[in-house]
């Protein structure tokens, strides 16, 4: 029978209330029993068909999967009051964040399980019903007989669940998901971050071009006085600097919103004012270390979307196993198995070869990135020449304030540009690294 497929967050409360409530087992208080191997096998039926009590022999249920320990890193000194690193982002989203903590809450629920103490439980269970069927049998009362068989039924399918290991795999699935779940809220964290450097350094931008154009307005209207450009002209040049303002308090207004977001994302309090600092730089030695097939075979290995995909392709195949046992080879339902479990592995599949392009594209984005930021700085430099020479050339008395400012705006929008490619760069490097050390892509 092909297992349930059980969502993450209510996966626990869905086996534990089907498994127990029914079984009628009750958990114990304090911390949970030592798992222990029981020593026992399974139920049986006798010859005659009827059920027969459990014998002594060795349970094959595997053991619960240790949720796996990341590896030990360098803890970054505390942020200041009011201000936020990023290297701080990750520790302050994990032992803040509300929804991480539910979740880490759901995945410490699901661990505290003791699947061989349900097992010994459900046996014995089953064991007493078994006696009550056989002396209902002996008592000629077929009738309660049939109605303990039925409930014996009933508990031996979930008592085979557990000892076959199947609800222990869906467990262990849903835990994977729960910690790819908090993987991704991260993840996001981390773009938003981004977002708000790239948003104040827009918002400069505009300020420097609000302040030009303010100059600009200033200039026209002296013009205008001197009878040098209509009223229209200026009206238009008025006109321009409003829709400046517009966008300014659009962008500011969004950088806020963005701010207040990532407050309550580490659980600080939101006031709008929290202060962000700047990103590491990615070095060329990262980016040399990069290997497209050495990292993919790594990202492969710990993607949940994979596993997931995995996890799918396999309950298809049980289907199939089941549709086809029994049955004819031209039976329909054999027939109609087959295409099904076809199509199964032509989407799993595809799901391999949409992660592997994802990936192949991240790997190509970051040296792309990284030229387009050597680019950035070669202009950079040589605008700064440009100012310098203005500068003489203001001292000179040979230009105005204006031109000089001018030319200083030009300075700070190209460094602006290598700003917002470090930024790129930076964006484009941590996709890659979630790809390979987590397994996340957006395929």
């Amino acid at each position: 029978m092909m297992r349930k497929r059980i969502l993450a967050f209510v996966l626990a409360a869905a086996l534990i209330g089907s498994l127990l409530v029914t079984a009628a087992v009750a958990e114990e208080d304090g911390a949970p029993a030592e798992t222990a191997q029981s020593g026992e096998s399974a139920p049986t039926e006798n010859e005659s068909g009827e059920t027969a009590a459990v014998t002594d022999g060795e349970s094959t249920a595997g053991e619960t999967q240790e949720p796996q320990q990341d590896a030990q890193t360098e803890i970054p000194a505390p942020d200041p009051v009011g201000q936020l690193s990023f290297a701080n982002l990750e520790n302050r989203m994990r032992e803040n964040n509300l929804t991480i903590l539910m979740l880490e809450e759901s995945i410490a629920s699901i661990n505290e399980i003791d699947f061989d103490k349900q097992i010994d439980d459900l046996r014995d269970m089953l064991n007493e019903i078994s006696a009550g069927i056989t002396a209902m049998r002996l008592a000629n009362n077929s009738q309660a007989a049939d109605a303990l068989q039925a409930d014996y039924d009933s508990m031996k399918a979930q008592f085979d669940q557990l000892y076959e290991g199947d609800v222990r795999d869906d467990y262990d699935a849903a835990v994977r998901q729960l910690r790819n779940t908090e993987d991704q809220m991260i993840k996001t964290a981390e773009t938003i971050y981004i977002n708000i450097l790239e948003l104040q350094n827009t918002d400069a931008q505009l300020q420097r071009s609000l302040a030009a154009m303010n100059r600009t307005v200033q200039e026209m209207e002296l013009r205008y006085d001197l009878g040098q450009i209509s009223a229209l002209q200026l009206q238009q040049t008025e006109s321009g600097r409003t829709q400046l303002k517009s966008s300014l308090e659009t962008v500011e207004m969004n950088l806020d919103n963005l701010i207040v977001q990532m407050e309550v994302m580490i659980g600080a309090e939101q006031t709008g004012a929290l202060k962000l600092g700047e990103i590491p730089d990615v070095t060329d030695e990262q980016i040399a270390a990069m290997d497209l097939e050495k990292d993919l075979a790594a990202a492969k290995e710990v993607s949940y979307a994979l596993f997931d995909a995995q996890k799918t392709l396999n309950d298809a195949k049980e289907t199939y196993e089941d549709a086809i046992d029994g049955k004819g080879i031209n039976s329909y339902q054999r027939k109609s198995a087959e295409h099904t479990w076809k199509a199964a592995q032509y989407t799993y599949e595809a799901a391999v070869q949409s992660f592997e392009l994802s990936f192949r594209t991240a790997f190509n984005a970051v040296a792309d990135q990284q030229q387009i930021l050597k680019a950035s700085q070669t202009a950079l430099a040589l605008q700064q020449d440009t100012y310098a020479s203005m500068e003489l050339k203001y001292q000179q008395g040979s230009i105005s304030k204006n031109a000089l400012q001018d030319a200083k705006d030009d300075l700070d929008d190209a460094q602006t540009a290598v700003d917002t490619a470090r930024h790129n760069l930076f964006t484009a490097y941590r996709t890659y690294r979630w790809a390979v050390d987590k397994g996340l892509l957006n395929t």
